[in-house]
């Protein structure tokens, strides 16, 4: 009686960097004794915006999948980002940063923030934003990586980046690591899908060729029609386009015009906003925008005329729906990327829900039994993660005092979901912000998006009065001027990229 139960046959439906991460994940840590194949029609192509991540793209890719990160950089014409410029998002001629990683430093059970508010309120405080290596340091333009010899404790210590990068030369990049590991790749259409009689399992993939390719495991990335977890297995969606009604985009890429900046802007605008995303060798640009208050002829336009240097291509549409499936693992397809839901790219959350998906799956991954205790924790856990990415996606758009355009009206005065309200009403009182379970985004992203967004608490935690006022002053002084010490020792981006990770020119 042969008892094992090990999967040894896995499918990837889709290319681009969804297909290809996790392609490259399941070929690391499945082993030589399982087949990894995917498929993908170049006719097809793929979306391939995602141009700008989360740091925890860094461990993704130098954890579990051993890159290098100067081979990644170079490859990919990547730049290195410590946050998000926001423009004209809480009032017009507003701007702040959401920078990466912690705020200040903290004393027992309170976050520095809590310390930087009592005096803050008084008018005897820099804007948050001086407290924050990550951010003070992108509106210098500077960047660095955390030196060996940083002393434990400093800021320089634990520097918190992400990065900007082409999308499809990443795709490039991960196809070739895939296929030295095992992977087999499959170019063609698939023009029929063959499911089990008895329970609805797929069994198969037909492809136009006529080659029948089987699998007891199916990774659907094939984008946003969903080709086997909804237009085969008729999963559902949950459409929350009356919380984020964004449901187009245009995207250019232009000529690069100055050094890149290490950070990623957003600019708001009539009925959305624009993306600008520098890499080495150009710049990534877009209107994501409610095609209920804006023509796509106006957007194009209007996006042709906000870049930064010559247009390189004609704009490119793409139609969304934001929201996600009703399930993510349904029977043994578990969808991935575009094809799992769609939160748009306000925060760069897209490359990480893929990144988080994929290590979800390794974690949960099944027999060929399929455990459905496995299932439903994995979607649970999904659901979770968009569901909360979401709130914070939300809370961009709600917390505005623009009124200026119909667009803007309706996001200031729309219902928002009652956790986010709850969240929003904790930190207007006195500037408190509880972390939710595993919640991606962690107190110093909320704290500053808050602020950022206008939303100044009325006062601050008890305890802090607790603290005599000069030790008070003192220590919120000195985490200033650690920082403004700690940024003045940092290389300008581009002389970093210059000396440790320039890419050929293309």
């Amino acid at each position: 009686m042969n008892s094992d139960n090990r999967i040894r046959n896995v499918v990837v439906v889709g290319g681009g960097s969804a297909g290809w991460m996790a392609a490259a994940a399941l070929a690391t840590y499945l082993g030589k004794g399982a087949s990894i194949r995917l498929v993908e029609s170049e006719q097809i192509g793929i979306v391939g915006v995602g141009e700008a991540s989360v740091p925890h793209m860094k461990t993704f890719n130098s954890e579990m999948l051993g890159i290098r990160e100067v081979d990644f950089v170079t490859r990919t014409q990547g730049t290195f980002k410590l946050g998000i410029e926001f423009r004209d998002w809480g009032r017009l001629g507003d701007s702040y940063v959401h920078g990466f990683g912690r705020i200040g430093q903290g004393l027992g059970p309170l976050p520095f923030h809590q310390f930087w508010l009592k005096l803050f309120l008084a008018g005897r405080a820099a804007d948050i934003g001086a407290y924050s290596l990550q951010t003070a340091a992108a509106t210098q333009g500077r960047f660095m990586v955390s030196p060996d010899n940083a002393p434990v404790g400093s800021p320089l210590s634990d520097i918190a980046y992400a990065y900007h990068f082409d999308a499809g030369l990443y795709a490039r990049f991960l196809r070739e690591l895939s296929e030295r590991r095992g992977v087999k790749r499959t170019e063609g259409k698939v023009v029929d899908v063959v499911q089990r009689a008895d329970d609805g399992f797929i069994e198969a993939l037909v492809m136009e060729s006529g080659e029948r390719i089987e699998g007891e495991l199916f990774i659907d990335c094939s984008g946003f029609r969903g080709l086997l977890i909804e237009q085969t297995l008729k999963t559902g969606y949950v459409d929350w386009s009356h919380w984020l009604p964004c449901d187009r985009a245009m995207a250019v890429p232009c000529e690069i015009v100055g050094a890149p900046t290490p950070y990623t802007r957003s600019t708001a605008l009539k009925a959305g906003w624009q993306w600008r995303i520098p890499l080495q060798h150009r710049v990534g640009n877009g209107y994501v925008y409610s095609s209920g208050h804006l023509g796509d002829d106006e957007a194009a336009a209007t996006l042709l005329a906000n870049l930064d240097g010559r247009a390189l291509a004609d704009p490119r549409p793409l139609r969304f729906t934001t929201g996600m499936r009703r399930k993510f693992w349904n029977r043994n397809v578990v969808a991935l990327g575009l094809a799992s839901g769609f939160l748009e790219p306000l925060e760069s959350t897209s490359i990480y829900l893929v990144q988080s998906g994929i290590q979800r799956l390794l974690g949960l991954f099944p027999g060929r039994d399929f455990d459905p205790l496995l299932v439903d924790r994995f979607n649970r856990e999904s659901a979770f993660e968009y569901e909360r990415t979401r709130d914070f996606l939300i809370l961009h758009y709600n917390a505005t005092e623009r009124d200026d355009t119909p667009f803007w009206d309706y996001c200031r005065t729309m219902s928002i979901p009652d956790t986010l309200r709850e969240a929003i009403e904790l930190f207007r009182a006195d500037g408190r912000y509880f972390r939710n379970g595993e919640d991606f985004f962690a107190l110093p992203s909320w704290i500053q998006v808050m602020l950022g967004q206008r939303i100044m608490p009325r006062g601050y935690h008890p305890i802090v009065d607790e603290m005599p006022e000069d030790d008070l002053v003192e220590h919120v002084e000195r985490v200033r001027r650690v920082i403004a010490n700690c940024v003045g020792a940092m290389p300008r981006h581009q002389d970093f990229i210059d000396q440790y990770c320039k890419a050929p020119s293309p």
